[in-house]
């Protein structure tokens, strides 16, 4: 492992807005994300394969009276996410640490009220389908800990992965309610509050349309 990037994991482990093993808070907040880590009782939004956490962070400066949690597996991507929330003096933000097959323990039935998922690795190999976000095994799990009638928003330049998504989402109990192939021309266009990820912005600049869905938890 490279200097730079040991030094962002050491300061994953320092920063208190990184939750992740072994910090003794990690896995002790299902169903008390809102009382014991938050102190409030707002609405609670997950950004999952948050990578950086632009869209966590830039979410967190526009709603101060919301709750966000970025989820990713990369350490040194949430340390850099961490650190900019300090930066910005957001207290309500925080980023969490777990393989993505693990979100439902670490959040209780209808605890969340809103999921985004913001420029995954679409995954295009056959071979890897299983892991996409928006797999159906992926899917259920946020349908148990998303709200009934919860909101789910897709961002992504890859328009084989979304046309999967809207497929899998639909056969999945899920509605969905908005979708377009090119965000920026779009009526939905300030619906995603002008946020961009790094690579929203490298694709975007290379001329990509951005394809946006939404989509209701029907359960």
């Amino acid at each position: 492992m490279s200097r730079r990037k040991t030094a962002k994991y050491n300061l994953a482990i320092a920063l208190d807005n990184v939750i992740q093993s072994p910090k003794p808070i990690f896995g002790t907040l299902a169903g008390k994300w809102k009382s014991d880590y938050f102190k409030n009782d707002s609405s609670l939004v997950l950004e999952l394969g948050c990578g950086r956490g632009e869209y966590t962070n830039g979410l967190g400066k526009l709603f101060p009276d919301m709750n966000f949690i970025g989820v990713d597996v990369k350490g040194d991507r949430l340390a850099q996410g961490g650190r900019a929330a300090r930066e910005l003096e957001l207290t309500n933000t925080a980023f969490l640490r777990i393989h993505m097959q693990e979100i439902d323990e670490q959040f209780t039935e209808n605890e969340v009220d809103e999921i985004w998922i913001t420029f995954p690795d679409p995954r295009l190999r056959d071979r890897d389908e299983k892991r996409r976000l928006t797999f159906h095994t992926f899917l259920n799990r946020y349908k148990k800990i998303l709200k009934p009638g919860g909101i789910l928003h897709l961002k992504t330049d890859s328009l084989p992965f979304f046309e999967f998504s809207e497929g899998s989402l639909s056969e999945n109990g899920w509605d969905v309610i908005v979708k377009t192939n090119d965000l920026y021309t779009s009526e939905w266009m300030d619906d995603h509050y002008g946020i961009k990820t790094r690579f929203e912005e490298m694709f975007y600049e290379k001329g990509f349309n951005i394809n946006y869905l939404r989509a209701i938890n029907a359960k």
